[in-house]
């Protein structure tokens, strides 16, 4: 498959995995991705990347709760909702080997035989992916003239919700290295993209009040200027 334009926008979408076992205080899931990366080399991320072929091919079969699907479709292509949340499943799967899914389901096994490449094995293992764990938190454009451009959105789930182990980080495509969990202070410390740390704010917004719910902002560019705006 040829590599899309550098200037295309993909969607894309991005987890932020939220540990809360132990006595302290909440930690996220980051890595580090590679210094020959053309997008972001270097810099510590969440799991994620862009959405393609198999998850659209499976969003319908797997599809999110409908008020997160209704959310995802908010100034964006018509039933996109169902791939950007099982992009962010499978992304999750493949960089840090960690499992956001229901076990032992008869009819993820079911569509494996017949699943394209990416989801075959996960489903195949009586993995479903869990999309109901997932809530929207961010979405953010990337600035036209960078290497790659994505319109991404971010997910926050708990760890809890894992049906391995949160320090089962294995079967891993090693996009991203030094996979830590680190509390929010740790994280800030790190090389971080500039979008990261606005995210991070934003996550730690919703962990300090929790019971509400709280829109999305929307971090995009037009005419030359940066713009926030709440979906």
């Amino acid at each position: 498959m040829a590599e899309p334009a550098k200037d295309t926008l993909r969607d894309a979408a991005t987890v932020i995995l939220i540990r809360r076992d132990g006595p302290g205080p909440a930690r996220v899931l980051m890595g580090q991705r590679g210094e020959a990366a053309a997008f972001m080399p270097s810099k510590f991320v969440f799991p994620g990347g862009a959405v393609d072929a198999a998850d659209h091919a499976l969003a319908a079969r797997f599809a999110p709760p409908a008020a997160l699907g209704a959310r995802l479709d908010i100034r964006a292509p018509a039933g996109i909702g169902g791939a950007l949340a099982l992009a962010a499943i499978r992304e999750l799967w493949e960089e840090a080997g960690l499992v956001l899914a229901r076990p032992g389901d008869a009819d993820a096994r079911a569509a494996a035989a017949t699943a394209p490449g990416p989801w075959r094995d996960f489903l195949g293992r009586g993995w479903r992916p869990a999309t109901e764990a997932l809530d929207f938190v961010f979405r953010a454009i990337t600035p036209p003239g960078r290497p790659r451009r994505f319109d991404a959105r971010f997910f926050m789930a708990d760890a809890a919700g894992l049906a391995t182990g949160p320090e089962a980080f294995e079967d891993i495509d090693h996009e991203l290295s030094h996979l830590s969990w680190l509390t929010l202070p740790e994280a800030r410390a790190l090389d971080l993209p500039f979008i990261t740390e606005v995210v991070l704010a934003e996550v730690e917004a919703r962990l300090d009040a929790p019971s509400g719910p709280r829109p999305a902002p929307f971090f995009r560019h037009d005419g030359g200027r940066s713009f926030f705006e709440a979906i």
